[in-house]
């Protein structure tokens, strides 16, 4: 959790349309890192080992197990408390610290760390909480945790908020679903998330033919406003702008990665009608700026 205060100051998420396109808005948005790059999905393959340490444990540490176990459920994953053991600092793989109110930042009061050798699985976490700020960060950290990195606008604990959150709301539910379910695999590019995550929105709501077809109508959005981001005749995404943490750097590089997605969106079906021609030529783009991922599948064809 990061942001300057400016950059916060006086927003509000824009309206747009009803509720569920709202939150197929803000499912995209969840899907970008704040330094201007969309990400890949990593989530944990294994059982969660946590142990908690810092200050002020016995006020602290039963409400943040409760988030812990809270996104946990959701997901399927087991989590054990090990912080008693001791040999619990060599067998936990993920650590909760709770720090004094002196350290970190009124801007970053709480912030999670995810270790992976590879952009497809978490093998390690870390987070850190301020002490007065646990009761407003452990569930927006817990979601970090579960490998849902964005702070998107909308009706979720990872947006930005002033105070405390009690606990999940129905959209993080719902992401948890689809994060976890059999659909996902580590790796999987934005359009192919974003497909998975549309789907389990539409499996909740009441008129599911209607809900398809706003989908599908977002789907098709996205993807043109995402073509032209990539070619850079576009506007950088509102979720960038709103981070406060992007670079001239960071656009370029998230503009190369969106072009790699946009060719293995074409070449999948990901939220498009497969098309090798637009697969090749947004993959080739790609590959022309340095990304290995779009030379591999370039070499792939040969």
């Amino acid at each position: 959790m990061a942001t300057p205060a400016s950059a916060l100051e006086g927003f509000r998420p824009p309206p747009s349309g009803d509720e569920f396109e709202q939150g197929l808005a803000t499912m995209w948005e969840v899907l970008w890192h704040q330094s201007g790059t969309p990400t890949r999905l990593v989530r944990w393959e294994q059982d969660i080992r946590v142990r908690i340490t810092g200050v002020n444990l016995a006020q602290h540490k039963a409400y943040t197990l409760q988030a812990l176990r809270s996104v946990a459920a959701e997901s399927g994953i087991n989590i054990t408390d090990v912080s008693d053991r001791p040999d619990a600092a060599q067998i936990a793989n993920l650590s909760v610290e709770i720090v004094p109110n002196t350290m970190l930042e009124d801007i970053q009061p709480c912030v999670t760390y995810l270790n992976f050798y590879s952009e497809t699985r978490i093998d390690s976490a870390a987070m850190q909480m301020r002490s007065k700020d646990v009761r407003r960060c452990a569930y927006h950290e817990s979601m970090h945790v579960m490998g849902v990195r964005g702070h998107p606008a909308g009706k979720t604990v990872l947006s930005y908020f002033p105070s405390k959150v009690d606990g999940l709301l129905p959209l993080d539910k719902v992401m948890l679903h689809a994060w976890y379910s059999p659909r996902m695999r580590g790796g999987m590019t934005p359009f192919e998330e974003m497909a998975v995550l549309a789907d389990e929105l539409v499996q909740v709501q009441p008129d599911r033919l209607e809900a398809s077809q706003k989908r599908d109508k977002f789907l098709t959005k996205t993807i043109a406003d995402m073509q032209s981001f990539a070619d850079g005749s576009g506007d950088v995404p509102a979720i960038v702008k709103r981070s406060g943490k992007w670079t001239l750097d960071g656009i370029r590089h998230g503009r190369s990665e969106m072009s790699y997605f946009l060719g293995v969106a074409y070449l999948q079906g990901a939220g498009v009608d497969p098309d090798p021609t637009q697969a090749m030529k947004w993959l080739q783009r790609a590959a022309s700026e340095g990304n290995r991922p779009a030379q591999a599948r370039l070499g792939a064809f040969r």
